[in-house]
């Protein structure tokens, strides 16, 4: 008999325990939690002040929705989801919730808060219909590290690190500039505490990567090779599952790119090499200096503020040499040289490809602590079924089996752990990816490759040779490969 799908069971368990306990209080989260698993992904964007976060979600929305300067409304957490509609809805501390006012002359939203203090708010959902979020909710917070205590709690309290009530994001993005002891600190807290530990729900986002170098422009080829030397540090492997450098406000210019922009930049290239070159040496003299480039300062400034010193030296360098003759096609350079692309490919097969086991484990914490209750206290059935459901769903032995391999202390040799990972869907769920295979290798030779990798597992897991551990981890790997054989795209 196939087993039911780990989501269902989740749900069966969760809808169990919500008809148990009517009118229990801590029972009502439970309610958020089962409506959750049948909607998208909700992904938070997290890391400190200035760290570019707004900057980084309007790219990946792929329009200037989130306010980046420091607003009122920078301070609060804000959900933006795919709608029907344009709606923004304001949800108070006190519960209650109501429509607000807001416009958008040009660029970011600017929300009326009305007789709200940002004190009141919980939090804003913004509905903006957009393909960008059918697949994933995102969630901007504020900073973390803020002069302002209040402001630091409200994204302590969305994560659950005050114990008031569950985190409600299934992933997370955290932007960070440098590795730091916070940083670490974070995402440690941020693991899963139902007994399922494991880096496949954080990625870190190497953010404002071209600021790195002081603009030059092989800024993004330095940052590459920070956040490779950190994807191979012990601290980060166990925490997330890889760091991505991305220029973000290159990629917020590519995605909102205008004519008049485009034009500005056009007769920057235009003008003799030696002015504009001595314009670009920093930002105070593109933004201040006398200059008899005919272009106005308060065009330089709103250049700068859209594509930041960075992006500017590269927009010139790609319209100088003409490797772009129009806003389009600068737009389109801008977006693949900025890291964005790559990000979205491992937001793809990172995190919304595990959406169902990312949606379980969600479920299960909120239970978990609803438990901690002492009105569910007596309930050991739920407890009990719980801890049957993480114990025995293979997606969990999967994800338990990489943090094993992240940390060192999985049973493998060196040499195979790129491959045990890869099994075990760390560079992509399809089947074809973790076997390492092209994307148009054909049916008959993924059926081979499975049986080899298969047979290669078996034979290990039976070995009188093999530790205890290593039988166990094998196991999983084989139990790995026989589902993948009945993949549906195999």
């Amino acid at each position: 008999m196939t087993p039911e799908p780990l989501v269902e069971q989740v749900r069966d368990l969760l809808s169990r325990v919500i008809d148990s306990h009517p009118g229990v209080p801590a029972v009502e989260s439970l309610h958020d939690a089962l409506a959750a698993l049948d909607q998208p992904l909700v992904i938070a964007i997290a890391g400190k002040v200035k760290a570019g976060k707004s900057t980084l979600l309007n790219a990946l929305i792929g329009e200037e929705l989130a306010p980046t300067d420091a607003s009122e409304c920078t301070k609060l957490v804000t959900w933006y989801q795919d709608g029907v509609t344009y709606r923004v809805t304001l949800f108070a501390r006190d519960g209650a919730s109501e429509a607000v006012p807001y416009h958008r002359d040009a660029g970011a939203l600017e929300v009326d808060l009305g007789a709200h203090t940002v004190d009141d708010v919980d939090r804003l959902v913004v509905e903006w219909p957009s393909a960008s979020l059918r697949t994933a909710t995102l969630v901007d917070t504020p900073g973390l590290g803020s002069l302002t205590a209040e402001v630091s709690a409200r994204t302590e309290r969305f994560f659950g690190r005050d114990a008031e009530r569950p985190a409600t994001a299934d992933a997370v993005l955290y932007l960070m500039r440098h590795l730091h002891s916070d940083d670490v600190d974070f995402l440690e807290a941020f693991r899963d505490e139902i007994g399922v530990a494991s880096p496949a729900n954080a990625i870190a986002v190497l953010s404002r990567a071209d600021e790195l170098s002081a603009g030059r422009l092989d800024g993004m080829e330095a940052a590459a090779q920070i956040a490779d030397r950190y994807r191979r540090d012990p601290k980060v492997r166990r925490l997330c599952q890889t760091v991505v450098p991305v220029a973000g406000l290159v990629a917020q210019a590519g995605v909102t790119m205008t004519e008049d922009k485009y034009r500005a930049l056009a007769r920057l290239a235009e003008a003799a090499a030696p002015d504009v070159d001595a314009l670009v040496l920093s930002v105070d003299r593109f933004a201040y200096a006398e200059s008899t480039v005919d272009i106005t300062r308060e065009e330089r400034a709103a250049l700068l503020a859209a594509l930041g010193l960075f992006g500017v030296r590269l927009a010139l360098t790609l319209v100088r040499d003409g490797t772009v003759c129009t806003a389009t096609e600068l737009a389109r350079e801008l977006v693949a040289r900025s890291g964005i692309v790559e990000l979205r490919e491992v937001l793809a097969a990172g995190l919304t490809a595990r959406r169902d086991v990312l949606k379980a484990r969600s479920g299960l914490r909120a239970l978990q602590t609803a438990l901690r209750d002492p009105a569910l206290a007596g309930d050991a059935d739920a407890a009990f079924e719980l801890e049957r459901i993480v114990a025995g769903a293979h997606e969990f032995a999967e994800i338990s089996l990489l943090d094993a391999c992240r940390t060192g202390a999985a049973p493998f040799r060196e040499n195979e752990l790129d491959e045990v990972e890869r099994l075990l869907g760390a560079s992509g769920t399809s089947v074809r990816e973790r076997l390492g295979l092209p994307v148009d290798a054909r049916a008959d030779e993924v059926q081979d490759a499975l049986r080899d990798v298969a047979g290669k597992w078996r034979t290990r897991a039976e070995s009188p040779l093999s530790s205890r551990e290593l039988v166990d981890a094998a196991q999983v790997l084989v139990r790995t490969c026989e589902g993948l054989a009945t993949a549906p795209a195999v």
